[in-house]
């Protein structure tokens, strides 16, 4: 079967993602094989891929938005059957038994493995996945759809949860992809007023399509106080920015498992007041029901831009650079 392979980390135009040939998989005990029919790509993976993220493991394949069909099951594999549809995400397994797992913080876990960082992603033709951690996709999504829901969607509902806005507040997404447009559709859904602040015209443009109240650069100040407020961008010079803009007691989550350098930061300006400030590490899997079911109910769509899956160096590019709105999506013929 053929794949993408991370080679040597570094900047994505200097090619550190090669196309290779490799063996087809089989699933081990408690595992499935999925058959790739098209992958999300997420900012994350171009953190993989750049180095950003230090590698866990040498020539790890990424992806981790797997939509695909089961192609075989394990021995004691039993959720699932051959043909099955199925997703799989960024959480591939937890121990199971530390202290966060134990009292059901699974996304905390202290020895988790993720897929397309330490286990082989999607950006291949099959993959294989612990069936615990797989997800029954709904009926209604169709496959590309439903890729960037598996990470994109999941983090951004995390999120939405971690900024602790309530239905009718005042909420605000700093930065405007794949993640935040998902979000910003169920915080709408739920009564929110949603205030966008983003670089690029293509994204300011999908936000004012999907009916936010505003949309602003990314360092303006919203028209309003904010509740709470969720930052995707990897720029943490906006961290600042974005406390300033919160009404006392409001939050900011912070969506990304990477951020560049944070600012000095004032107490009396940026966090008295009980204004704070979280991250949000990884998800559960009751995150992603939760979310996948939600999707379904308000009928969330996924604004995507479909590449074919030899393409994968040009579309993490075209991320990298803000040449597209909305998620890229990898899509084996």
């Amino acid at each position: 079967m053929k794949v993408w392979s991370v080679v040597t980390p570094g900047p994505i135009d200097s090619g550190p993602i090669a196309r290779q040939e490799r063996p087809i998989p089989l699933p081990g005990p408690g595992q499935v094989a999925v058959k790739v029919r098209c992958c999300g790509v997420c900012r994350t993976d171009l953190h993989v891929v750049e180095g950003d993220l230090p590698p866990h493991r040498r020539g790890v394949v990424p992806g981790h938005e797997v939509v695909g069909v089961v192609w075989a099951v394990g021995p004691r594999a039993d959720r699932f059957t051959v043909g099955d549809r199925v997703g799989v995400a960024w959480l591939a397994a937890t121990d199971g038994s530390c202290r966060f797992c134990r009292r059901g913080d699974e996304n905390l876990c202290e020895e988790p493995q993720f897929t397309g960082w330490d286990r082989d992603g999607g950006y291949a033709d099959v993959c294989v996945a612990d069936e615990r951690f797989v997800y029954d996709l709904p009926a209604g999504v169709d496959d590309e759809q439903a890729a960037p829901m598996l990470c994109a969607g999941i983090i951004g509902f995390r999120a939405l949860r971690a900024s602790g806005v309530r239905p009718g507040g005042r909420l605000g997404l700093y930065g405007f992809g794949g993640s935040a447009h998902l979000t910003a559709q169920i915080a709408l859904h739920l009564g929110m007023r949603v205030h966008v602040m983003t670089r690029g015209e293509q994204n300011r443009g999908l936000a004012t399509d999907l009916g936010v109240d505003s949309v602003r650069g990314a360092a303006d100040a919203p028209p309003e106080q904010l509740d709470g407020a969720i930052l995707f961008a990897p720029a943490g010079d906006l961290v600042p920015v974005a406390l300033r803009a919160l009404d006392d007691g409001g939050i900011l989550a912070v969506a990304g498992i990477w951020l560049s350098g944070i600012p000095a930061l004032d107490y009396q300006t940026h966090l008295f007041r009980e204004r704070s400030m979280r991250s949000v590490t990884a998800n559960t899997r009751q995150d992603g029901a939760d979310f996948l079911a939600l999707a379904t109910r308000f009928g969330i769509r996924a604004t995507t831009v479909p590449y074919p899956m030899d393409q994968a160096q040009r579309a993490l590019s075209d991320l990298r650079h803000g040449r597209f709105a909305g998620a890229a999506v990898l899509v084996n013929d």
